[in-house]
């Protein structure tokens, strides 16, 4: 009875310990992570069957921490008169011509504290897919890759010798 003592104490702070460690390892990791859309929109038919380069629809990817999410106007470039007897492209015309919009719901989510750049790595000709997995065959956009500190420096390390892995070069 005495052991009891000891042992159900330890195994309590060894789950929660554990449970710790799992948690704070898997920040960030969304992997497969795919919600549903305000309107369906596949990356399979945009990117894959005709061909639109990523940088189109994100066009400020190259200049920019951030991929953007396309606005509306972006969309209405090709749907003011491709597929416009489709119901979604119908929807969307409605929302434009009524000054609406829609929230894109964000697959690819960091941390606040992480700090990404995608201008770099486009500027030293890392693919999309790298990160981002083959959209051009995804109907619906997933995480592809976990995202984590791992994942990211182990790249740098073992894809780009020379990228950077210093604790400031993410973190500010």
């Amino acid at each position: 009875m005495s052991a009891m003592k000891y042992i159900l104490p330890l195994t309590v702070v060894a789950v929660i310990g554990f449970t710790v460690v799992h948690t704070l390892y898997n920040i960030g990791n969304a992997q497969g992570y795919a919600p549903e859309q305000p309107i369906p929109f596949s990356h399979a038919i945009h990117a894959g069957q005709n061909n639109i380069p990523c940088q189109y629809c994100h066009s400020q990817v190259d200049k920019s921490r951030h991929a953007t999410i396309p606005s509306m106007n972006v969309c209405m470039n090709c749907h003011s008169v491709v597929a416009t007897d489709k119901p979604n492209i119908q929807t969307l015309t409605k929302l434009y011509k009524e000054g609406h919009s829609f929230e894109w719901v964000k697959v690819h989510d960091l941390p606040d504290y992480v700090y990404f750049n995608h201008a770099r790595h486009i500027a030293k000709g890392v693919e999309c897919q790298t990160c981002h997995g083959d959209v051009s065959q995804m109907s619906r956009v997933k995480q592809w890759a976990p995202l984590t500190m791992g994942w990211c420096v182990n790249c740098h390390r073992d894809q780009t010798p020379e990228a950077p892995t210093q604790c400031v070069t993410c973190h500010r």
